[in-house]
């Protein structure tokens, strides 16, 4: 059974700094796709960055120069570095993780953030 537990999300302000977490129980962490995504209120869930296991990394547009995903394969944990956090950042976090070796993806629950003005 392999779990995505995410963690850090917070109320945070418009300019400020968040990091995000992401634990990932898998024997092949090392070997896995990982992503974050995001859904607002309202909205469908999209594509916020993702790392491959070359560590090449991937970022929506909007997210470009103050997001930093990363990933540590010892600790099979991946992370959302968020900074100049803006307004429409708003929305519940996803970790998503995919094994491309099996064809299989997973999905964590969530982790809420909120921007203030």
């Amino acid at each position: 059974q392999v779990h995505l537990v995410e963690s850090g999300g917070d109320l945070v302000q418009a300019g400020g700094s968040l990091r995000l977490s992401c634990a990932v129980s898998h024997s092949r962490f090392g070997g896995l796709t990982m992503g974050w995504y995001r859904q607002a209120p309202g909205n469908d869930r999209e594509f916020v960055a993702n790392i491959t296991s070359a560590n090449i990394d991937r970022y929506r547009d909007s997210v470009k120069d103050r997001f930093t995903i990363s990933r540590d394969n010892v600790r099979n944990t991946v992370y959302l570095q968020m900074n100049s956090v803006k307004q429409e950042d708003a929305a519940i976090y996803y970790c998503h993780a995919r094994d491309h070796e099996l064809g299989y993806q997973y999905w964590g629950r969530g982790t809420q953030v909120f921007v203030s003005s």
